[in-house]
């Protein structure tokens, strides 16, 4: 468990720093060359407290928030019930500030600005659709159908004209929200092949540059939170991937 890279962690919260191309939860899919699931940051982080703190049997872990897997950064998690429900209070509330960098391709119109549409998960949800049946199908069909509003800022760092560095401040916790709307202002995330579709021959040919296809530029950088118990605000932040400065 050595490679669980702590960043907090208290009586009720541990915060961890997550890699990217590994799931945050568990996945019901089993690795075909593998014959098992997909290893998760979830339970890597339940091995740490059940080793750490030399606990038997199972091992209470609360799911409070995601990172999509090629995305890296800071995640959040409660060891307790009491964690779990302050945690997911904050979160519906909007009081949790999460901060994200990201290198784009091209450089924006603007040094700044502010996002905010109806979105819906339309188009998200159907790769999956073979494993499931007509009930779950439909009920996703529901889900996925239900407009949305997503709302972001961000601000340039810097630009070398065809790559630029932004810092993003998510105020809605839409499904791949940064990322739809990255790409469709016309500047998307370095590396994600899947919302490129239908940009430009030179988006395409820049994409071509990044390597790792488990990863792509987007990093949960900061976050802040207050604790379970009191009202202490805990501030966390970690710095932009080493990798990055190549395309800076």
């Amino acid at each position: 468990m050595s490679s669980i890279k702590v960043l907090y962690e208290d009586n009720h919260i541990i915060a961890v720093e997550k890699p990217a191309g590994v799931l945050t939860q568990p996945s019901h899919e089993a690795s075909a060359w593998q014959g098992r699931a997909e290893p998760c940051i979830f339970n890597d982080v339940k091995d740490y407290l059940k080793e750490e703190y030399k606990k038997p049997g199972n091992v209470f872990l609360g799911l409070v928030h995601r990172l999509d897997k090629p995305v890296q950064g800071i995640v959040l998690f409660a060891k307790t019930s009491k964690g779990a429900a302050r945690l997911s209070e904050q979160f519906r509330n909007h009081t949790i500030q999460k901060t994200y960098h990201a290198i784009v391709v091209g450089k924006p119109k603007e040094a700044r600005g502010e996002i905010k549409e109806k979105i819906n998960k339309i188009s998200f949800f159907a790769e999956g659709f073979t494993e499931k049946s007509d009930e779950e199908l439909l009920a996703d069909i529901k889900k996925a159908t239900k407009t949305r509003t997503a709302e972001l800022s961000w601000e340039v760092v810097k630009s070398n004209g065809k790559f630029s560095l932004l810092k993003i401040l998510p105020k809605t916790g839409r499904f791949h929200q940064i990322r739809v709307q990255l790409s469709g202002m016309g500047n998307p995330i370095l590396g994600d092949k899947k919302y490129a579709v239908g940009n430009s021959g030179v988006r395409d040919s820049a994409n071509l540059e990044w390597r790792d296809d488990k990863s792509i530029a987007l990093a949960a950088t900061a976050i802040s939170f207050k604790s379970a118990t009191g009202d202490k605000q805990i501030d966390l932040e970690i710095p932009l991937p080493a990798e990055w400065q190549k395309y800076l």
